[in-house]
């Protein structure tokens, strides 16, 4: 009975199939490597770092010989009332990024892929992209002098009597949400379109040419054909990008702020790095950061099984 149990578990058949696979992608294992290579080395190995939140942790003495004080890190990360406002400000700048950012990179697809001028295509193409390859620090400073109050902004709406003074657009708390939001999609919308313009190379131009026959006009084919074709990638896209809820940024809010908007621009990222580097409280900004991780797995499990149970494209 247990020689057929064994045979019953382990069948010849199953793993000549597996290894014969094996052996024709080796190739394709091989290429793996290196990313398999740089994932173990910068983001399971520094995981052991997390043993610092659980420590009083003091640089001159070894890792593995500190003083451990269980969650006390934690219980002091929550009665901190600066780290909420970090968490509100994260969780706002990233949802508006999120809704603006998505909208407007599929909008952007949708008008590169209606239009029929292969060189105007390109032209729009490329004028869209440029904006993700500049660094934050050279468009952190076409923001600050296109809102200036003698910038081209306030010289518009001067100019036009919509005003009848220029604002300081960065000196308004209120504001910096928003010119984080705008600031993204100016910047990232025609990059982030390139995703959903491979989605719409995939859809099959009959489909197109049976809409004509019936009579559907543009609009309705883009509602019809185009954006329901696109749906997976949308989802798919969606789910990563709640479950990077918390990583609202850094560089951007970092060159942005000044100290009249100081209460709106701390982010998750910036909050950490202070207690860090600043107050060199490090096992208080491990917390912090064990914090984030587990919120993002968790937001990133919840988007995926939402999903799921809606029927629709998931990760896993």
């Amino acid at each position: 009975m247990n020689r057929v149990g064994i045979g019953k578990l382990r069948n010849p058949g199953i793993e000549n199939k597996f290894f014969k696979q094996l052996k024709s992608q080796q190739l394709l294992l091989l290429m793996t490597l290196p990313f398999l290579i740089h994932l173990i080395i910068f983001r399971y190995i520094p995981l052991v770092g997390w043993i610092m939140a659980f420590q009083d942790y003091k640089p001159a003495i070894g890792m593995f010989s500190q003083k451990f004080v269980g969650l006390k890190h934690f219980i002091d990360l929550f009665k901190d009332i600066t780290f909420f406002m970090a968490l509100r400000n994260t969780i706002a700048m990233a949802s508006i990024k999120l809704v603006l950012g998505t909208f407007f990179a599929i909008l952007t697809a949708v008008l590169i892929n209606e239009t029929k001028s292969r060189s105007f295509k390109k032209s729009v193409q490329v004028i869209s992209y440029l904006p993700h390859f500049v660094s934050w620090v050279v468009a952190a400073n076409i923001v600050l002098d296109f809102l200036s109050p003698s910038g081209l902004l306030n010289n518009i709406l001067v100019g036009t009597g919509i005003l009848s003074e220029p604002i300081l657009f960065m000196g308004n708390p209120k504001n910096f949400w928003w010119i984080i939001g705008w600031s993204h999609v100016w910047k990232s919308a025609g990059f982030g379109a390139i995703i959903y313009l491979s989605a719409m190379t995939a859809i099959d131009p009959q489909l197109y040419e049976a809409a004509s026959i019936d009579g559907c006009g543009r609009m309705g084919k883009i509602w019809n054909i185009t954006l329901p074709s696109i749906k997976p990638t949308i989802i798919i896209l969606l789910i990563m990008n709640i479950g990077h809820l918390l990583d609202a940024g850094f560089e951007q809010q970092y060159l942005l702020k000044n100290n009249l908007v100081m209460d709106y621009s701390e982010v998750f990222d910036i909050y950490v790095l202070r207690y860090a580097f600043e107050h060199y409280r490090f096992s208080f900004a491990a917390a912090a950061g064990i914090f984030k991780s587990t919120v993002s797995i968790i937001l990133l499990l919840s988007a995926n099984l939402v999903a799921k149970s809606l029927d629709q494209e998931t990760l896993m």
